[in-house]
């Protein structure tokens, strides 16, 4: 299935991790150079739904000018709110060459964005590293942010090692209940936590620029789900005790109800906003002070990318 121009593009151990997937906890174990398809349902070729300046990210990462999306379709988890559902689940998006990502990479510096974010990029690493080594080789200066779903196999981020600039992973759930139950991802907690260690080891403390825009570390992303403040407390209690300062929180509030009508009534509804304030408040009297927060009024459709291939 691979052909001479992507073979050129891979190093040795990039192909022995495409012939036998593991890069996720899933381990699959399919080969996608031969054409099989694991739970992700990608394939030996990078797909990507929408590249774009992107203002709706944290301040220290948007600023005025943007940050550089680049969205990769399919995934590895199966978040039955997913408000990215018509990419993540239905594999919408278009086929690219390593070679074209990496000039991606630099049309978005170009376009003048504060840093190339790539989301949801777990089960592409291995020709993220590729592209990224080709844009570096052609100028590509800016901070490379990994913005993920925490549910990751450990190897897979320590071979990014040098190549990511800022972490920006979710920690969904502290119980594995509700893991399961809402994104069918077995042993979430204990697997993001770890992974989340291994980040912060590899990129330190956060650091920012003379305008505040992020350059290095962690920033640990929370979505309160309806009805789950005290799994989220719990979520909020790790993160404090294992990091201290060391990383931020970005605590949501931007549930959207989408997909769950049928199946998940308990969710077919906004976050209760006294639920939201509670949780801040117990950041707060936990002495918790590098952690964002958001607005009301951002559960709404109107925040979700129009994933129409633009920039691609």
């Amino acid at each position: 299935m691979i052909n001479k121009n992507t073979k050129k593009l891979y190093d040795s151990t990039s192909l022995d991790i495409l012939k036998k997937c593991n890069l996720c906890p899933r381990k699959c174990s399919v080969n996608r150079l031969d054409g099989e398809l694991g739970y992700c349902n990608a394939s030996e070729y990078i797909k990507v739904a929408k590249v774009s300046l992107h203002y709706w990210e944290e301040p220290c990462i948007s600023g005025k000018l943007g940050s550089g999306t680049v969205f990769f379709s399919n995934c590895n988890l199966k978040c039955v709110f997913c408000q990215n559902y018509k990419i993540s689940h239905n594999s919408f998006g278009k086929t690219i060459s390593i070679n074209r990502l990496s000039e991606i990479f630099l049309e978005e510096q170009k376009r003048g964005a504060l840093n190339i974010n790539l989301v949801t990029p777990t089960h592409y690493v291995p020709q993220i590293i590729e592209s990224l080594k080709l844009a570096k080789q052609s100028g590509l200066s800016i901070p490379i942010l990994y913005n993920s779903n925490g549910y990751e196999n450990i190897d897979t981020i320590k071979s990014l090692k040098g190549f990511i600039d800022v972490y920006l992973p979710d920690l969904k759930y502290y119980g594995d209940k509700y893991a399961l139950k809402y994104s069918k991802a077995p042993n979430y907690f204990n697997t993001a936590s770890k992974v989340i260690t291994e980040m912060v080891s590899q990129v330190g403390k956060v650091k920012f620029d003379d305008n505040g825009i992020i350059k290095k570390g962690v920033i640990i992303r929370h979505l309160m789900l309806p009805g789950l403040l005290f799994d989220s407390k719990k979520v909020i209690d790790f993160i404090h005790s294992t990091f201290n300062d060391d990383v931020y929180i970005s605590l949501m509030n931007q549930y959207t109800p989408l997909h769950v009508e049928t199946k998940f009534p308990e969710i077919n509804k906004t976050l209760n906003q006294d639920h939201y304030d509670a949780l801040i408040n117990y950041c707060l009297n936990l002495g918790i002070t590098k952690c964002f927060i958001q607005d009301s009024g951002t559960s709404s459709p109107d925040f979700i990318p129009d994933f129409n291939l633009s920039g691609i």
